[in-house]
C-alpha cells in the first residue's frame, strides 16, 4: 500500500539535503586538517595540504624511492623524483605522458578549456601550441630581441633613478615585474608598453599572474580531486570565475581595440594578437580562444622571469664575494664603457653560472603542472593506468646530493663548465647532466624558454655590471619564506643598489 502523494516523503529533497550536509561536513573537516598542516612546516603532513608541498614530496622520496604512487581524492598520482625516469616517461614515451588532467579550477573555470598550459593533449592543444610556436621560435624571438634588450637596460636605468643613484634603499620587485610585463606586452600586443610601475596595467597584470598561481596551487587543486567540492560555490571557485572575467575584460578589451584599428585600415605592429585576428577564420578561432591564448602568454611569461629576477636581487646581497667574481669577469670581458649583450654570454661563464644556480636553488615552480597518461603503460614491472596524474618533483631533483654536493648552499661554481643554454640542456642525451627542470620536460616543456633565457640573461648580467647590491643593516632578507602558493617569489624586501663606478650614470643616459 503506497502513501498518499501529499504525505509521501520527498526522497529527492531528502537525498539532496543529506548530500549538502555531508559535503559541508567534508569541507569543514578538510579545512580544519588543511589549516593544521598549512600552518606547520612538517614533512610528514599530506603534501597537498601544506604550504610547502615540495618538502613532503621530498620526505616521501627519501622513504619510498624515486617513483611512488598516492591517491589524491579519487585521482591516482605517481611522483617522479629522478631525471632518468622523468626522461623515460615525459620524453621517450611522450606520446603517452603528454596530456593534462582536466583541472576544474585551472582549465574549466579560469581558462574554460582554452588555455594552452592546462589543456589536455588533443587537436585543439596542438593547434594552439603551433600558433604559439610561431611567436616563440628562434626566428621570431630574434625579431623582437631588441625589445628585450631595451627593457633590460630600462630596468637598470629605473633602479638607478629610483634608488637616487644608490643613496636610497628600495624594493626592486615591482620593477622586475614591470620589465617582464613590458616584454610580454610587446610580444602579445605590439606597441603597448607601460612607462612606470605606477601604471594601472602593471598592478592589474601582476595581480592576474599571482592570482592564477595561487588559485592553481596544490592546496587549491583539492577541488579537482574531490568531486563534491565542485558542487558548491567554494571561495576558490568564486575567485577563479572572477579572474576569468577580469582577463576577458582587460586583455579582451585590448584585443578589441586592436581589431578596431585593423578593421579601419590602420597599420598595426606585428604581434601575437594581430596574428590571431588575421587567422581567426583559417584556424577556426572564436573570441574566447584568442583572449585565453593571450592570457596564457601574459600569465606564464610575466611570472616566471620576474620571479627569477626577484630571487637574484634578494639572494645576491648576501654573497658579496660572488658579486666581485662576476664583476671582475665583466670588467675583463666587457669593460666599463658599455653593458653586456647576448653576444657576450659565451665569454662570461661565471655570470651564466649564477643564473643557473639561482634557477636550481629557487625554481619558482617546484611542482610544475602535472602530466597525465592517455593509456595503460607498463614501466619497470609497474602498471601505470590510463588517466594517472604524473607529478615531477623538481625539488628533490635539484637537491640531489649525488649531483649537487652541499645542495642547500648557493655555489655558482657548480655550473662554471656548463656551456649549454637551458633549452640545449633540456635536450641532452643524459638527463642527469641537465642544468635544471624549471621549464618542465617533453612535449609540454615551456614554449617560451628562449624568450625567458634571453630576458633573464640580459637583466641579471646588466644588474651585476651596474651595481653593488647590499643588504640593509637591520633588515635581513628571509630566503626561506615564499610569497605565493604555486609560483614562488621572495617575500617583500629592500636592498641598496650602489653604482659600481662613474661610468654607470653615463651609460644609463640612453
Amino acid at each position: 500500500m503506497s502513501l498518499p502523494a501529499e504525505t509521501a516523503p520527498n526522497f529527492v529533497f531528502i537525498f539532496n539535503y543529506l548530500t549538502r550536509e555531508l559535503t559541508c561536513l567534508l569541507v569543514i573537516t578538510l579545512s580544519l586538517y588543511a589549516f593544521h598542516c598549512f600552518t606547520r612546516r612538517d614533512a610528514r603532513c599530506f603534501p597537498f595540504l601544506v604550504r610547502y608541498p615540495e618538502v613532503s614530496l621530498d620526505y616521501w622520496y627519501q622513504r619510498y624511492g624515486p617513483i611512488y604512487s598516492m591517491w589524491l581524492g579519487n585521482q591516482l598520482c605517481i611522483v617522479v623524483s629522478d631525471p632518468g625516469i622523468a626522461k623515460d616517461l615525459y620524453v621517450t614515451n611522450g606520446a603517452v605522458f603528454s596530456s593534462r588532467k582536466d583541472m576544474f579550477i585551472k582549465n574549466r573555470t579560469i581558462f574554460i578549456g582554452r588555455g594552452i598550459t592546462p589543456m589536455p593533449y588533443n587537436d585543439t592543444w596542438r593547434k594552439h601550441r603551433r600558433i604559439a610556436a610561431s611567436w616563440l621560435n628562434v626566428r621570431s624571438v630574434d625579431s623582437y630581441t631588441h625589445i628585450i634588450d631595451y627593457e633590460a637596460s630600462a630596468l637598470v636605468r629605473d633602479l638607478y633613478a629610483a634608488s637616487s643613484k644608490g643613496t636610497a634603499a628600495i624594493n626592486p620587485q615591482s620593477y622586475a615585474g614591470r620589465c617582464s610585463l613590458n616584454n610580454m606586452l610587446a610580444i602579445c600586443f605590439g606597441s603597448l608598453r607601460t612607462t612606470s610601475i605606477d601604471d594601472p596595467l602593471v598592478a592589474q597584470a601582476l595581480h592576474f599572474s599571482r592570482e592564477w598561481m595561487n588559485l592553481t596551487s596544490p592546496t587549491s587543486n583539492l577541488v579537482d580531486f574531490i568531486t563534491p567540492l565542485q558542487w558548491i560555490p567554494t571561495f576558490t571557485r568564486c575567485r577563479g570565475k572572477k579572474l576569468h572575467r577580469e582577463l576577458v575584460e582587460v586583455y579582451g578589451g585590448i584585443i578589441k581595440d586592436i581589431e578596431v584599428t585593423m578593421a579601419s585600415g590602420g597599420a598595426y605592429q606585428d604581434c601575437l594578437a594581430k596574428t590571431l585576428i588575421e587567422n581567426r577564420t583559417k584556424e577556426e578561432l572564436d573570441d574566447m580562444d584568442i583572449v585565453m591564448m593571450i592570457s596564457a602568454f601574459m600569465i606564464g611569461g610575466v611570472e616566471t622571469t620576474a620571479s627569477i629576477m626577484q630571487w637574484f636581487l634578494a639572494l645576491i646581497p648576501a654573497y658579496p664575494e660572488v658579486q666581485r667574481t662576476a664583476q671582475d669577469e665583466l670588467d675583463r670581458v666587457v669593460g666599463r664603457e658599455r653593458m653586456p649583450t647576448l653576444d657576450d654570454e659565451k665569454n662570461l661563464p661565471y655570470c651564466r653560472s649564477i643564473i643557473k644556480e639561482i634557477e636550481r636553488c629557487h625554481n619558482p615552480f617546484w611542482i610544475v603542472t602535472p602530466h597525465s597518461s592517455t593509456e595503460d603503460f607498463s614501466y619497470r614491472g609497474w602498471i601505470i593506468p590510463k588517466d594517472t596524474v604524473v607529478i615531477l618533483n623538481t625539488w628533490s631533483m635539484h637537491h640531489d646530493p649525488s649531483r649537487f654536493p652541499c645542495a642547500h648552499e648557493f655555489r655558482p661554481e657548480r655550473y662554471v663548465n656548463d656551456t649549454t643554454s637551458s633549452a640545449e640542456s633540456a635536450s641532452l642525451a643524459n638527463p642527469y647532466e641537465r642544468d635544471n627542470w624549471m621549464f618542465g620536460a617533453g612535449r609540454r616543456i615551456c614554449p617560451g624558454i628562449l624568450v625567458a633565457e634571453r630576458e633573464i640573461w640580459l637583466t641579471i648580467s646588466r644588474l651585476l655590471w651596474a651595481f653593488n647590491m647590499a643588504e640593509i643593516p637591520g633588515e635581513p632578507i628571509d630566503l626561506n619564506e615564499y610569497d605565493g602558493l604555486s609560483a614562488r617569489s621572495p617575500v617583500p624586501f629592500r636592498i641598496k643598489l650602489e653604482p659600481r663606478h662613474e661610468k654607470v650614470g653615463q651609460v644609463m643616459a640612453f
